[in-house]
């Protein structure tokens, strides 16, 4: 396990906050080598082997050879021959995430889940009173792998991307802290590739721009990003600077149950979408489910290479109420936008004009979902 942190990471700056990102590793199939022994210390690939499956998680094992998720299941065996392929079993995956859950919440109830296997602390005020935002992550992931016979990374830092991109340095099995006045020094070393949202062929925008590094976006202006960026601007010239305000959100009253998937290599073949669909609706259902909602709207949103974004919705008459329904509507979106113009960097899929009572779950409209 490999752990960067500094010897005085308790000084604490005075108004900043205490932030965790909790990552699990490889999480499906992590969860399919525990549960089968034949499984351990091979190449491991959770989703369809036929040839329009899909990748949907891939073991570290695997990852070594190049497989990795949102990959044509012909392309995956073919950079692996071993690679052993199991359909996924989110009962498995869901009890998991309950005890993992559990975990999170016995220090903090400032909980902000992405999706099963990532999500933000904050323990700014921890329920035991440790105070060092470092032991608690320690202390978490001591208890994960207790609990649950799996691994986790985490980074802590002081704001929420900061501690995401901590969560990833060193990955599998280790922890990264990013203390106060850090941030920006931390960031400028990092290559373009591990900004969040930026995808290849966004690096390949960028390369030919100049932009190869966090300092090398630093050194751009709000116009210059802007105007090659559009909207997605504002976000990188924040994040070139290690700022982000965001609040972990632990409450708030949802207005969309779903989730969009940015994909690792472009897609664009009818049968690799409709395989991505339906993983997506997977997952999302499942939310939905957790959430105890019911809506009438389904929401279909693919971005392109070229950034530019559609959404395909449709409203029912009635609440969507079960799996079928939801599905149906999902998959009629897709089938509409077929062929498409361009192969697309991401796919995201939503039930929203939501009526579930007083349900006050963590919204995740926006979430990523890195399960896939």
């Amino acid at each position: 396990m490999s752990d960067t942190r500094p010897d005085n990471d308790e000084q604490e700056a005075s108004g900043l906050r205490k932030i965790i990102h909790v990552d699990m590793d490889a999480f499906f199939a992590s969860v399919e080598q525990r549960d089968n022994p034949e499984l351990r210390g091979k190449p491991v690939a959770v989703g369809g082997s036929g040839g329009r499956g899909v990748v949907a998680a891939a073991s570290y094992e695997a990852r070594t050879f190049g497989v990795k998720s949102a990959m044509p299941s012909v392309t995956a065996k073919r950079l692996c021959p071993d690679l052993i392929f199991v359909r996924h079993r989110f009962d498995a995956y869901k009890e998991a995430s309950r005890q993992i859950r559990a975990v999170f919440e016995h220090h903090t109830p400032h909980v902000e889940p992405l999706s099963l296997d990532e999500a933000y602390l904050d323990v700014t005020e921890d329920r035991l009173g440790i105070g060092s935002a470092t032991r608690i992550a320690d202390l978490i992931r001591q208890e994960i792998r207790a609990k649950t016979s799996l691994t986790a990374s985490a980074g802590v830092s002081y704001n929420k991307f900061l501690a995401k991109l901590a969560s990833d340095q060193n990955k599998p099995d280790g922890m990264c802290v990013i203390r106060p006045g850090q941030g920006a020094d931390f960031v400028a070393g990092l290559p373009i590739r591990r900004f969040h949202g930026v995808g290849p062929k966004a690096e390949e925008k960028m390369k030919r721009l100049g932009i190869e590094t966090g300092a090398d976006l630093a050194a751009k202006d709000i116009e210059f990003l802007r105007a090659n960026f559009g909207s997605f601007a504002d976000y990188l010239f924040r994040a070139a600077r290690g700022i982000d305000l965001r609040p972990v959100r632990a409450h708030r009253v949802r207005k969309s149950v779903g989730g969009e998937r940015t994909f690792g290599d472009d897609i664009s073949s009818g049968g690799q979408l409709r395989e991505t669909l339906e993983n997506i609706i997977d997952i999302v259902w499942d939310r939905i489910e957790n959430a105890k909602a019911r809506g009438r709207t389904v929401t279909l949103k693919m971005k392109f290479t070229d950034f530019q974004t559609i959404t395909r919705a449709r409203s029912a008459s009635h609440w969507v109420e079960d799996k079928q329904t939801f599905a149906r509507m999902g998959r009629e979106l897709l089938e509409e936008a077929l062929p498409l113009a361009m192969p697309i960097r991401l796919m995201g899929l939503t039930l929203s004009n939501l009526d579930h009572g007083d349900a006050q779950e963590p919204a995740k409209d926006s979430a990523q979902l890195s399960l896939l």
